[in-house]
């Protein structure tokens, strides 16, 4: 239940930080942001998802310190599609990818065309994190924060599902294939 309630907020985080940035200073929001971040660390099952958590929340705390606790707030997006960034492409440098390890969790013996598939969609997966968090570092520097917020609270979401669902449509089609 307690790790239910860490992934609502999370996902909810740029609705809060709007409506907290409405009502607080910036930096009586900075210690609620890494109290989420370490509630998440706690529940976190996977290495590879502890190791985004921690590195998010050294660059967010470097960021609110050397820029300003706001940006550092409005960073967490870009620090978090950063982390999956290097997760995802350095898995496509040292073999095997994100999306093989977790496509061998179903099925252990997966066909060369299967495999050669999962290199493709970790590859994609690398690209949209890259430019998602792109975008959310532009919304965090340059757009007000209603656009932050729009942006990074729902639109990226959007896209992620999109993606998502566009991948699970191949998927169907590349298992026919065996």
């Amino acid at each position: 239940m307690l790790k239910l309630v860490i992934v609502v907020l999370s996902l909810c985080y740029p609705f809060l930080v709007y409506w907290g940035l409405q009502h607080y200073d910036a930096r009586m929001l900075l210690p609620v942001l890494l109290i989420l971040l370490s509630l998440r660390w706690l529940v976190g099952d996977k290495t590879s998802e502890r190791k985004i958590i921690i590195a998010t929340l050294l660059g967010v705390v470097m960021i609110a310190f050397v820029w300003g606790y706001q940006l550092g707030l409005k960073f967490y997006p870009v620090m978090m599609n950063l982390g999956f960034l290097i997760l995802f492409a350095s898995s496509l440098i040292s073999p095997p990818s994100v999306v093989e390890r977790l496509a061998r969790v179903k099925e252990a013996d997966l066909p060369e065309h299967v495999i050669a598939y999962t290199e493709k969609v970790t590859f994609v997966w690398s690209i949209f994190f890259f430019m998602n968090g792109s975008i959310a570092g532009f919304t965090a520097l340059y757009a007000s924060e209603k656009t932050w917020m729009l942006y990074n609270g729902f639109i990226a979401y959007i896209l992620i599902g999109i993606l998502a669902a566009a991948e699970w449509l191949i998927r169907q089609r590349v298992r026919r294939e065996t």
